[in-house]
Parts: C-alpha cells; structure tokens; sequence
C-alpha cells in the first residue's frame, strides 16, 4: 500500500486498543492522510460507544450532549426505553429488537411508514407501557399504533392486562391495533375485545400492519 509501516501498525495498535478499552462499538479513521513527505495525518474520526457499558465509564457518559438527541429519545432514556423517532406516522410497540426491524419492514411492506422503533423489552410492565404510549402520543405525527407482541418471556393475558391498565393512565388519541401471539394469547384478546377501549385485534402480523395502515391514513 506504500504506507509508512511503523506509523501505521502504531494507530492500528492505537485503534484496537481504544475500542477494547471504552467498549466501544465502532472506532474510525476516516480520512486517513498519507502526506507528500511520507508521514501519516489523521483527518477525522468517529467513535460509538456501547450504551450498555457506560456503567464502566461514568467519564464518557458526562460527556453526553443531550440537545444533539431528538427530545422523545432523551425521554425515553429516562424510562429505559429503546426509542429511536423516524418520520413516519405509525406509531410501533414491540418486545424485542428483532420483531421491531420486522414489525418496520411490515408496515412499509403493506404501503405505510413507521414513526419509530420501540422495543419495551421482554417483562414490560403496566408502568413500562404507559411509559410507552406517553412517547408515542407525544409524536404529533402519530396516527394509529401497532402493538405486535410475541408472548413467550411475557404472557399475552399479562400484556393485554398491562395495555388496558396503561390506557387508563395515558390519553391514547389514536386507535392502536395489538396483534400479540404465544402463551394464553386467546385469554390476552378476549380481555382487549371486553375493555370497551379503542383496541383493535389482529389475527396476524400481515392483518396488523394493514389495519395500522388503514386506520393511520385515515387520521
């Protein structure tokens, strides 16, 4: 490559030791300079640390600039939510972070857009839900939710109990299709068909993201 070796084995040695040291999920040197006289100039860098490690480096979590973050991302970091806002206008819940790529790519799938991911993880609770449902309905953007659930770590009657008991602590102004799926998940839809609350089931993922689709094109 025509590259000063000892210069660069010491920033790749460099490299790899940061990214060790902070727990850090990416650690680049873009641009990386070979200068006229043969030395080497790095340009800029970037560096991504792992959220769940920052409990090691309390002098890296200081340095945190929150008015760089989107406001109902900042909140829902105090709710220990994984929140992160786009620009569609369906509003997602889900419990696990690969249910929610596959619960985005559905919704665009049958025609719409999300407005979010959001993973509540899998024992959420009645206050994590409601929690929840605040940063959804502070979207303005947010026409309808779609609440997709597998029940396995978390029991579709203990949910459907949660987004009931959820409903009556937060104003939900859109109306919020649940497809949930796994164990008592029957149990789980009769108490949502019973609550009298703007709940609408799904018997699918593909039948939740179309009535999503619908109902938020309609708002």
């Amino acid at each position: 490559l025509g590259l000063p070796p000892n210069e660069f084995v010491k920033i790749a040695l460099a490299l790899y030791r940061a990214y060790m040291d902070l727990d850090a999920s990416l650690v680049e040197i873009n641009p990386l300079v070979l200068t006229k006289e043969g030395s080497l100039v790095l340009l800029d860098a970037k560096v991504e640390i792992d959220d769940n490690a920052l409990l090691r480096h309390k002098d890296l979590e200081e340095l945190e600039d929150l008015t760089q973050l989107d406001p109902l991302e900042v909140e829902a970091k105090r709710y220990n939510l994984n929140y992160i806002k786009l620009d569609g206008n369906i509003g997602c819940m889900v419990n696990g972070a690969g249910l929610a790529m596959t619960t985005m790519d559905i919704i665009k799938l049958a025609g719409g857009e999300p407005a979010n991911f959001l993973d509540v993880g899998g024992g959420a609770n009645v206050e994590q839900i409601a929690n929840a449902f605040r940063i959804l309905m502070a979207d303005k953007n947010v026409k309808a939710v779609f609440v997709n659930i597998f029940g396995g770590i978390l029991r579709c009657d203990r949910l459907a109990q949660g987004l009931i008991e959820a409903a009556k602590m937060v104003e939900i102004k859109v109306p919020v299709v649940v497809r949930m799926e796994g164990t008592n998940v029957e149990e789980g839809r009769r108490l949502l068909a019973q609550s009298g609350l703007n709940f609408i089931n799904a018997v699918d993922m593909w039948d939740g993201a179309k009535k999503a689709v619908e109902l938020a094109n309609k708002g």
